[in-house]
């Protein structure tokens, strides 16, 4: 059974890298049309932004997160984590987060996805995490439960996050791409999954949706590469992230859904000249992983904010002291929630 969701209690946030966004918001106009929309340009980007009329929308540029942020704090807004300050200043339930070089794709009968409506459909129907459904997602249209599903287990629990996937180019890692330039994502599969309880999954921020009240403190822009640039290869803001958010959610009974919708995600950048910058992110998924498989929050932690305090002080203590830059994703994550909590209780419109 789906909850109905109104229009109003929805944001759509988009990081803005690039200057001219004409060409994208009018390729997605006829699905964000709805919506109020918070556009947040990377504080680096010189160029003034260029949007088309006609959009319900707030746009938020280094002046505004200079007067939020404040210079207390260790955050970083630039690149790709100026996204995670729409996050910030949102006051709406729900937020769908697009990247900007990603455009509305068509399914296989050659209808217009509306990607925000299967966010909604995932956010607002149950997810079962406990036990692997073979059938995809049991409460998509036309579904249901297979043989052998115990029916004790048949009510799920609340889906926290809806990760979509993408057309074109996939989110390989930049090694991956360089071996396989030539590699696009063609398969439009017409599914959408849970993954299971204590599983870990690299969460992508190029298309994703999530319930603001309830998980939003923990998703975070925590983890900065030393060479980190302006393409996804040279990122892994978003896969820290994401297993912060997942450890969360199996946490607190919550659940996670990945598959439908799909955007079409256009070709940016050189995976090899990106390489050497990712690289460093490469080797330290080597350690991250065995961390977030064997981390346990005590069941004090009763908020997503009260998670993230725990994780960040293990991350200090179980990894600080094997190389810096852990210290310095404790601290990060332990001044996202106090300023979370802080701008929670504030009131502000960007000066734009």
């Amino acid at each position: 059974m789906s909850l109905a969701i109104k229009d109003d209690e929805i944001d759509v946030v988009i990081g803005a890298l690039r200057s001219d966004l004409t060409s994208f918001m009018n390729e997605w106009r006829p699905i964000f049309s709805r919506f109020h929309l918070i556009i947040v340009k990377d504080p680096d980007l010189k160029e003034e932004l260029k949007i088309p009329e006609g959009f319900n929308l707030d746009v938020y540029k280094k002046p505004d997160i200079d007067r939020v942020v404040g210079s207390s704090t260790s955050i970083l807004f630039s690149g790709y984590s100026c996204r995670y300050f729409g996050y910030l200043v949102s006051r709406k339930k729900y937020i769908i987060s697009v990247d900007d070089d990603c455009l509305p794709v068509r399914d296989n009968k050659g209808f217009l996805v509306d990607a925000i409506a299967q966010h909604i459909t995932n956010l607002t129907t149950p997810v079962t995490p406990f036990f692997f459904s073979t059938l995809y997602d049991p409460f998509s249209e036309g579904a249901d439960f297979v043989r052998g599903y115990p029916f004790s287990l048949r009510s799920g629990v609340k889906c926290a996050l809806s990760c979509g996937l993408w057309l074109n180019l996939a989110d390989h890692d930049a090694p991956t791409q360089a071996l396989k330039p030539g590699q696009r994502n063609s398969r439009y599969v017409d599914a959408v999954m849970t993954v299971p309880a204590r599983a870990l999954v690299p969460i992508s921020g190029i298309n994703i949706a999530f319930d603001r009240e309830v998980v939003g403190p923990a998703l975070l822009p925590a983890l900065r590469l030393a060479g980190e640039g302006k393409f996804r290869w040279e990122t892994m803001e978003d896969i820290w992230s994401g297993m912060c958010v997942k450890v969360v959610c199996d946490h607190l009974g919550l659940g996670v859904k990945s598959g439908l919708p799909y955007v079409w995600r256009n070709d940016r950048g050189d995976a090899i000249a990106s390489l050497k910058k990712e690289w460093e992110g490469v080797k330290l998924m080597e350690e991250v992983v065995p961390f977030f498989q064997s981390v346990r929050l005590p069941r004090e932690a009763t908020t997503a904010e009260d998670c993230i305090v725990e994780v960040a002080n293990a991350v200090k203590e179980q990894l600080g002291s094997t190389d810096h830059v852990f210290d310095r994703v404790a601290k990060a994550m332990l001044d996202w929630v106090k300023l979370w909590k802080s701008v929670g209780s504030s009131s502000f419109s960007p000066g734009v």
